[in-house]
């Protein structure tokens, strides 16, 4: 198949056009000039043809907006993006679409094993262009009848990922992190493998099924775990802990002054279990994901 991907120089796209390339010819678009296509599909429809499935990873993520201009670019590039790019489609018709979301979707801050039948209640910017983004791509793949796979995803582990756990293997490797308490708050990861792996296989299913997916590793490390395994990855000797009065403080400290690193939304997610089910993927993908922590080992 000709796989249309975007988002190819991102964290999980380098990954997913490493994995799709063994099976399929893929075309990468973007605004790099690295790209088969240069286009910006915030701005601009591309013109698309001998396309028959698309891979949809390319979005806008990892900032907290501070403007309503940067509060704008969201919906530009994860809203606008998407319908310039299924527009580029009327006269391609395609077999197969890939979207890739986020748990933010849910707009939770705290849970245990949330599923996909939960409220999508999102109302920050990220996770309110995530939602109009999937509604944009089920509502044009079903008239269509298309095939399509939406999977939203938790922490993503990877080489050199970005987001929060970027700056915690930053932080551990320079010596500037510290424990909270115990760590026993559960997160629910994903390898960026594991996940490159699932596209490749669902794009050359004849009998793929469509729908909306949780994915995770399944384990939900608990941040302990997931402290120590970069501990010893990065050969650190010890992690030093404050109880968790002491980070609540910082955090209200960090609300304050910008230039902090954490503010109280950063250690609510460090201290609360915040877990995803993915059992309707093991049941009707076969999904089968590798426990995230070995990537560590």
């Amino acid at each position: 198949m000709n796989i249309l991907l975007t988002g190819a120089s991102g964290f999980l796209g380098s990954q997913i056009n490493d994995e799709c390339k063994k099976n399929h010819v893929v075309k990468t678009i973007g605004r790099q000039k690295t790209n088969d296509i240069i286009c910006d599909l915030a701005t601009d429809i591309p013109t698309l043809e001998n396309i028959h499935a698309v891979i949809h990873a390319a979005g806008k993520a990892h900032v907290y907006p501070k403007t309503e201009a940067e509060i704008k670019e969201f919906f530009d590039v994860n809203v606008e993006g998407t319908k310039h790019l299924l527009q580029s489609l009327e006269n391609n018709p395609v077999s197969k679409f890939i979207f890739v979301s986020s748990v933010s979707v849910y707009g939770l801050g705290k849970g245990e094993l949330i599923d996909e039948q939960t409220p999508l209640n999102g109302n920050a910017p990220y996770a309110v262009s995530k939602i109009q983004a999937e509604e944009l791509i089920a509502n044009w793949c079903t008239k269509r009848n298309i095939d399509f796979l939406i999977v939203r995803l938790p922490l993503i582990v990877g080489p050199n990922p970005l987001g929060n756990l970027g700056k915690m293997i930053d932080a551990i490797q320079h010596g500037k992190y510290v424990r909270i308490a115990k760590g026993n708050a559960r997160k629910s990861m994903v390898l960026a493998s594991d996940v490159a792996q699932l596209f490749n296989q669902w794009l050359g299913d004849e009998k793929c099924i469509s729908g909306i997916y949780n994915l995770t590793d399944h384990f939900h490390p608990t941040f302990y775990e997931l402290e120590e395994a970069l501990k010893l990855k990065f050969n650190k000797k010890w992690i030093p802990t404050i109880p968790t009065f002491v980070a609540t403080l910082l955090g209200k400290f960090g609300d304050r002054f910008s230039f902090f690193p954490v503010n109280s939304q950063t250690i609510q997610k460090i201290t609360g279990t915040f877990t995803f089910s993915d059992a309707k993927a093991q049941q009707e993908l076969h999904w089968k994901p590798t426990n995230a922590l070995d990537f560590y080992k």
